[in-house]
């Protein structure tokens, strides 16, 4: 897992880049504010930095120099500014590059690759890690699988862990599952969403009281997780 930090005050801006660069094994930790960063930094390890200029409190040059005076991580700045005069500072100063702002998120991640390929860092960190998926669903046999082993599922049953299966790793509102699973109103046995749910905890959880696959998000649906 590659380990970067963002200084950067936008926040849309940061939460686009951090799920788009997380679907290629990296981890993004923003910090909108330079001295925090700075402190954070300096306690523990990361691979990378990508560096705003203009920033609350502290000009990100001023804070690059900082940086670069006690650590020796690459820096990639990040900037809207159109200035080459401040390319041409941070560039001397040792950032190991600039991206002028706005940018596609895919040509970051080239960077990143690249620079860290520069720095000896082995390309085999920055592929996903392989991981075998203990849910898998084969639409074409209408089947689900856990651990390899067939679940026998009710069509309702087979319905919601179908829409989770595909959505593994996100919330899924109770109205999408409504939505999106035709079966769920006429299943005779289930009273309600919550009593199907309970039934497939019984059959894919240890302890379906205390589940650590399907799991209630309070407010906002379930999420299926592995």
């Amino acid at each position: 897992m590659i380990k970067i930090a963002m200084i950067e005050d936008d926040t849309e801006l940061a939460n686009v880049l951090i799920q788009y660069l997380a679907r290629y094994n990296i981890e993004v930790k923003n910090f909108e504010d330079p001295f925090l960063a700075l402190s954070d930094i300096s306690l523990h390890p990361y691979d990378l930095i990508i560096l705003d200029l203009t920033l609350p409190g502290m000009d990100g040059l001023e804070v690059c120099k900082k940086l670069l005076a006690k650590h020796d991580i690459p820096i990639i700045i990040s900037s809207a500014r159109s200035d080459i005069t401040d390319k041409v500072i941070a560039l001397e100063l040792g950032a190991d590059d600039y991206l002028p702002k706005p940018y596609d998120p895919r040509e970051l991640e080239v960077r990143i690759k690249t620079i860290l390929r520069r720095c000896s860092k082995e390309l085999e960190l920055l592929k996903p890690e392989a991981k075998q998926e203990i849910f898998l669903l084969s639409e074409e046999k209408q089947e689900i699988t856990q651990n390899g082993h067939y679940l026998k599922l009710t069509a309702a049953e087979y319905e919601i862990m179908s829409l989770m299966c595909k959505r593994k790793g996100f919330v899924v509102s109770r109205y999408d599952i409504l939505q999106n699973c035709s079966f769920l109103n006429t299943d005779e046995e289930s009273g309600s969403l919550a009593v199907i749910i309970n039934r497939i905890r019984a059959k894919i959880e240890n302890e379906p009281k205390n589940p650590n696959y399907l799991l209630t998000i309070r407010g906002s649906g379930y999420k299926l997780v592995e």
